[in-house]
């Protein structure tokens, strides 16, 4: 029996001042977990699949979204947070489990794992006093990014939808930096690419916060098969 997603609604209520700033330093790139050094697979697809300007960069960016973060990573993230707060560690097991099985390469699960492993120990750097949190930062035995992401973003009183929103504008900062020296792409570019995922990104949002467990998918192909391709490309900037 799949566990229901959580319920969506017509927006979150105001955040406080400092809850706001812990969504907006969780989403920053100089957060130290490692982000900047993982293009997840655009490296590869600027080598083998054509992506080579501004607007086919934009186009890969854009698919990643919609057809990736929004059918995996962000409905996660999702249904860790609420997880978290009700202390449901058995399910908490189970979306890492998920996270960890549906990495299709030893690139993409390195990265999850890393960054996971790095957010948990920022955590405990952050709320030494905090003893359930420390326990919880130590719950999983390998965590994953999204789901140490849950933790950190549970820990305020911050709504899904919030959360989520900033996740994902934290990824689409990420990947359009590894646009700009990828391609490679001026700053301008970049931040038109940015600003094109920004818009996206409320509807990918809405969609993820109504996908239930069943309803989940990490199916992308040319994803894992250029990530694959990635591990013995001949020169690389990035880990992914």
């Amino acid at each position: 029996m799949s566990n229901p997603a959580p319920a969506a609604t017509s927006g979150d209520a105001a955040l406080s001042a400092a809850d706001l700033l812990q969504l907006i330093w969780l989403a920053s790139p100089a957060l130290p977990v490692g982000g900047f050094s993982y293009s997840e697979v655009l490296e590869a697809a600027v080598d083998r699949a054509g992506v080579t300007t501004e607007t086919t960069a934009a186009a890969w960016l854009r698919d990643q979204l919609q057809l990736s973060l929004a059918r995996s990573e962000l409905p996660v993230l999702a249904q860790a947070i609420p997880a978290w707060r009700a202390h449901d560690l058995p399910r908490i097991d189970r979306l890492n489990a998920w996270v960890l099985q549906s990495r299709e390469s030893s690139e993409l699960r390195l990265q999850t794992e890393q960054m996971g492993r790095s957010l948990m120990d920022w955590l405990r750097v952050q709320h030494p006093e905090d003893t359930a949190l420390q326990a919880n930062s130590r719950a999983c035995a390998s965590p994953t990014y999204p789901v140490a992401y849950a933790l950190a973003a549970a820990i305020t009183a911050a709504g899904a939808r919030d959360c989520l929103l900033t996740y994902a504008f934290g990824w689409a900062e990420n990947m359009a930096q590894a646009a700009v020296k990828a391609v490679p792409l001026g700053q301008s570019a970049g931040q038109r690419i940015l600003a094109q995922l920004a818009q996206e990104i409320p509807a990918v949002v809405a969609h993820a916060l109504h996908v239930e467990d069943t309803d989940r998918q990490a199916f992308a192909p040319m994803l894992a098969i250029l990530s694959a391709q990635h591990e013995t490309q001949y020169s690389r900037l990035f880990r992914s």
